[in-house]
């Protein structure tokens, strides 16, 4: 009788952990930014988008301040362009802002670092549809390793 009551509640402990293991998975999956509805969209092109996705997070200082809509090629020249939805509530980033692609830790995501620019007299703000002219590409850790292994044996 023991091992019978002992075994139900092994199943239950098994159950309950496989229930809460699928509820993190749905909320970590259904983790968007607070607000979604009140953001407004800007575009940018990079040479080389590495591993960055949809979703991925665009951070100032490392403060989340909106996320990757969109991935596609562009129709002219293919080069990727990457749509971002930023938070109605950072709509004073100067057009002098840049992008780049960085990478939090050594083999971590990629996310999208917005550096804003200086504002002066004249110069506009950021707004929908905008697209932002100063990108810096994703590094690729194979090409570095290349470049590093092949200016070793030059000298």
């Amino acid at each position: 009788m023991k091992s019978k009551k002992a075994e139900l509640l092994v199943g239950v402990f098994v159950v309950l952990t496989i229930a809460a293991g699928l509820m993190l998975a749905l909320n970590v999956a259904n983790n968007s930014m607070s607000g979604s509805d009140d953001t407004y969209t800007l575009y940018a092109k990079f040479d080389n988008i590495g591993g960055l996705k949809v979703r991925s997070a665009v951070k100032v200082g490392g403060v989340t301040v909106g996320r990757v809509d969109n991935i596609s090629l562009g129709n002219t020249d293919f080069t990727p362009i990457v749509t971002m939805s930023i938070l109605s509530e950072f709509d004073q980033f100067p057009e002098t802002s840049s992008v780049s692609i960085l990478t939090s830790g050594l083999l971590g995501e990629q996310y999208i670092g917005f550096q804003p620019g200086f504002a002066m007299e004249g110069i506009e703000s950021l707004g929908q549809g905008d697209y932002i002219e100063d990108t810096k590409s994703a590094l690729v850790l194979e090409d570095l390793i290349g470049q590093f292994l092949f200016s070793s044996n030059d000298g």
